[in-house]
């Protein structure tokens, strides 16, 4: 499906001369701007330029679309698995590797200042390839970038989420070459890439504000719209009305974002010819996708059947930003809700897990909030997938919320590294960057950009605290890249209280023991290992971290330092 923009398309009249491709149907809509043509193209049609030829009363004209060749698919869309660790990036606030574009021809004056906490930094794609040895060193292996969309029509929209153009990158990131070699580059060295989508609306300067494509394009106009009050957990509930959740599923996002009608069947087939554009041109691992809960669930089985039989080893990951796991699990995959739809998502955000950690180790609270999380694991058809983590670009930045405790941070990395799931970490935590609210918690990586006076990119420029954090990240992951059990093995309790927890990861091979302790002074813990799943352990051996084990028949005693994880193995 091709959507033409012009005048007088209504009396169209649009053919094609191209070997192999020939027009199923046209669809002219009635304000003669847009016309939708279905193109039928055969299985052995050559890459080229389809030239489709426009006749109106009042002229003629000429509009181009271009046939590519496949890339192979070996070594793309390779999907994410529990061996993976995901690092979030927001190219504009990672590293400015091509000046040039810092502002590009016919940019708004006043969308580069790097001094202006809501404009374009200078950050682009050219900067994330030049540091893939950085993730290396650290020990991710999967990039999620934030949406790399044209934005440029707007001062305040570097984070990516504002669209004005979806079949283009954004001018401040660079060009589409750009980004393709990113993503060849970080593959031949063994990383991955994750693109983030967003198929629930567009930017405010968007040409569909204005002008939508056909009728019921965008649920309202900017005159006449529904203003979200992002009230999507009524969709769980079977006693609900359509009134208790039309706000979210039709209103605009911060009252100014044009929400897209999904359940319009050409905006459905535009989305996702969108999404297999940007697979296929970028050869990417998977999706990251936006705002999951505020569109039709009917849509995502629609749209992720269709992703997943061209690439079926490709990953989703959807934002359902709610702690409450009876909420986010009726967005995952694999499980049909009352509605009888299945979303077909590979799995949710752990954002239930992100909220007990924090108020475990930020706020004091009992070490039972973390397992209280986990007990509802049976409510997701593949917990051991859902992605976990402390931090992301829309909340303040853990070490500040733990009033720039580094040893708190520490102890959130080791539960991260060491739980069930895909451990994912937003960019610069892993040097317990600081920040509040946004945009303060998206502030520029240091090193990243010409002038900056630190870069923490290498050892040397780092301060005593980052390097200290950034080792502890660093050994945490190549503890659990080292432990087949920290990835794929079951997770069983061994004993909780209100400061300390401590559990097993159990694979066929081998058997660790983690201990997490948030108490604030050192503490002899003696635990009875009778009825639990290491009941018959002959030794236990320190592995990470902690002090040596004591065991004495089915008596294990362990020296907890505080605010600390420990791992150790269990023979």
């Amino acid at each position: 499906m091709v959507l033409l923009y012009g005048d007088g398309l209504a009396d169209a009249t649009i053919t094609v001369d191209y070997p192999g491709v020939k027009i199923q149907k046209v669809e002219p809509q009635p304000d003669g701007k847009h016309a939708f043509v279905w193109l039928e193209m055969a299985s052995d049609a050559m890459p080229g330029t389809v030239a489709m030829a426009v006749k109106t009363p009042s002229g003629t004209t000429q509009a181009s679309l271009e046939l590519s060749a496949r890339q192979p698919q070996q070594g793309r869309f390779q999907g994410v698995t529990r061996d993976d660790v995901i690092y979030l990036i927001m190219p504009d606030r990672f590293a400015d590797g091509d000046t040039s574009n810092d502002i590009p021809p016919g940019a708004v004056p006043g969308t580069y200042n790097r001094s202006a906490p809501k404009a374009y930094h200078g950050g682009d794609l050219k900067g994330i390839t030049g540091h893939l040895g950085y993730f290396k060193d650290l020990g991710v292996t999967t990039l999620w970038l934030n949406p790399i969309d044209d934005n440029s029509d707007a001062t305040s929209d570097y984070h990516g989420y504002g669209a004005t153009d979806l079949y283009k990158v954004e001018d401040h990131f660079g060009t589409m070459a750009d980004f393709q070699n990113l993503v060849a580059t970080a593959h031949q060295q063994g990383l991955k890439v994750l693109l983030d989508m967003v198929p629930n609306h567009v930017g405010p300067n968007h040409p569909w504000a204005n002008s939508q494509p056909a009728p019921g394009w965008l649920h309202g106009t900017p005159q006449n719209h529904i203003n979200t009050d992002y009230n999507y957990p009524p969709i769980t509930d079977p006693h609900a009305v359509e009134k208790n959740y039309i706000s979210a599923l039709e209103g605009w996002f911060a009252n100014a974002l044009p929400d897209l009608a999904q359940e319009n069947p050409l905006v459905a087939q535009y989305l996702l010819q969108n999404a297999l554009w940007w697979a296929e041109s970028g050869g990417v691992d998977g999706f990251r996708i936006d705002t999951f809960p505020y569109v039709p669930r009917t849509f995502w089985n629609f749209y992720l059947k269709n992703i997943f039989a061209t690439y079926p080893n490709f990953f989703t990951v959807g934002e359902i930003f709610n702690t409450d796991p009876t909420v986010t699990s009726y967005w995952a995959g694999g499980h049909t809700g009352f509605d009888g739809v299945d979303t077909l998502l590979t799995t949710p955000f752990d954002f239930p897990m992100q909220d007990a950690l924090h108020q475990v180790i930020n706020q004091g609270k009992s070490a039972k909030l973390i397992v209280n999380v986990l007990r509802q694991d049976r409510l997701f058809p593949h917990p051991e997938i859902l992605v976990t983590f402390i931090g992301n670009h829309d909340m303040p930045r853990f070490i500040t919320q733990a009033n720039g405790s580094p040893e708190k941070l520490k102890a959130a990395f080791g539960l991260l590294a060491t739980l069930r799931g895909i451990p994912q970490i937003y960019y610069g935590d892993e040097i317990g960057m600081p920040g509040h609210d946004d945009p303060d918690d998206r502030h520029d990586f240091p090193g990243g950009f010409p002038g900056d006076k630190q870069n923490a990119f290498t050892q040397a420029g780092r301060t005593s605290q980052q390097q200290q954090i950034y080792a502890y990240l660093q050994s945490l992951l190549k503890l659990r890249r080292d432990h087949p059990a920290l990835r794929e093995g079951a997770q069983k309790h061994i004993v909780v209280d209100n400061d300390y927890y401590l559990f097993t990861r159990e694979a066929s091979d081998e058997r660790l023991l983690v201990a997490f302790y948030k108490g604030q002074s050192p503490k002899n813990l003696a635990v009875d290992l009778t009825n639990t799943s290491i009941a018959d352990a002959k030794s236990v051996t320190r592995l990470f971290s902690g002090s040596a084990a004591n065991l004495a028949g089915k008596q294990l005693t362990l020296q907890l330092a505080p605010m600390s994880v420990a791992v150790y193995r269990v023979e």
